[in-house]
């Protein structure tokens, strides 16, 4: 399947809990950057990509983000849809929901608070070309708090928030049939579906080394709106 014809799916549920105030009253997807919802940034980077498909899996309040999605105005061509997947839905419960829709295609899967520069058109070609049931793409977040250098006792250096050197799932995934059969309404997406598939050998990590960002905290939705407001989003292709 061809990106323009591949769906994507994107997890829009989160009640955002850590985001002060803002996630009281509003899902967490409609929380802006730069004066637009995280949601319709991580729309346009699909787009930009040339997926044109998109699903929005709602949750939380997803009565509001059906409403900017029928008032936002999208390229020609474009087809972004809300489905309501349940309010307290896990994460692979809100795609087994959809799962009769998909059948056996290919599809493209992410949360709706991460942000990156990730070859996204690359990504589903070398999923489809690997013969994996999943593939993900795997990051190396900045670490929150600085680092001691040690020797023994003795302080030698430190180090201001350095790159991990372990990976962590970034969140933009694709997969098939095989994921949506380790599936049902309960099923906690990165647990025993995804352990299921690593232990058969059949999930897949494409290591990205760019720009990744997840918006989990007020401080992470600072840090995106000084990048976007200094003209420096870098998953701005659009």
């Amino acid at each position: 399947m061809s990106p323009a014809t591949t769906p994507v799916l994107i997890l829009c549920g989160g009640r955002g809990t850590r985001l002060h105030q803002q996630g009281d009253s509003i899902p967490k997807a409609l929380v802006e950057i730069g004066g637009m919802p995280i949601i319709w940034h991580i729309v346009q980077c699909y787009l930009a990509a040339g997926f044109l498909n998109v699903w929005l899996l709602t949750g939380y309040l997803g009565d509001q983000i059906e409403s900017f999605v029928d008032a936002a105005d999208w390229p020609s061509g474009a087809r972004v849809a809300t489905i309501d997947t349940g309010l307290d839905t896990p994460t692979g419960g809100r795609v087994a929901a959809v799962a009769e829709r998909l059948g056996d295609e290919d599809f493209c899967l992410t949360y709706g608070d991460g942000l990156s520069d990730a070859d996204l058109r690359f990504l589903l070609a070398e999923h489809q070309s690997s013969g994996a049931a999943a593939s993900l793409t795997a990051v190396q977040p900045q670490m929150q708090f600085g680092v001691l250098e040690l020797a023994d006792e003795q302080v030698t250096g430190f180090e201001e928030k350095p790159q991990s050197e372990r990976w962590i799932n970034g969140g933009f995934i694709c997969a098939g049939r095989r994921l949506l059969d380790e599936l049902d309404r309960d099923s906690v997406l990165e647990q025993k579906p995804f352990e299921r598939l690593a232990e058969a050998g059949q999930l897949r990590a494409h290591r990205h080394s760019g720009f990744w960002a997840c918006m989990d905290t007020y401080k992470e939705t600072l840090m995106l709106n000084d990048l976007y407001d200094r003209n420096e989003a870098p998953w701005r292709r659009w």
